[in-house]
């Protein structure tokens, strides 16, 4: 039997030489900001469930949501729905066939993020 020669290889090359593009980044960010919205609801539920329930519970709860913790989840949250509403427009433009190239699909991207950070700011101004 002839011995066979071990070659020192990297277990994952591809990792080596993959770099993510913003099309694959904004596809994942479009899903973590679908489940992280579910943050926003618990809290929302949880303040409207204490107002409903005693006064006492209330304060506690009304004490988490305008809190800095409350204040950055309700704004993450916002953020959250204007990317994915954007994010859904774009994929319902790539479903019709449009803008599938790769420089338009890219500024569409950037688009999908800088919109919902412009969009988030002003829905913050305006209320």
């Amino acid at each position: 039997m002839a011995d066979a020669k071990q070659v020192k290889r990297p277990l994952s090359p591809h990792l080596q030489i993959y770099r993510p593009q913003l099309t694959s980044i904004t596809s994942i960010l479009t899903r973590i900001t679908g489940n992280a919205l579910i943050v926003g609801i618990i809290l929302a539920v949880w303040w409207l469930l204490a107002a409903a329930t005693s006064p006492d519970y209330f304060e506690t709860a009304n004490a988490v949501a305008t809190s800095w913790f409350g204040d950055l989840v309700f704004t993450g949250s916002l953020w959250a729905v204007w990317y994915h509403y954007l994010a859904g427009l774009r994929h319902l433009y790539f479903d019709a066939g449009n803008g599938l190239e790769i420089t338009t699909a890219e500024r569409l991207g950037w688009g999908c993020i800088g919109g919902s950070v412009v969009l988030t700011t002003l829905t913050i101004l305006i209320i």
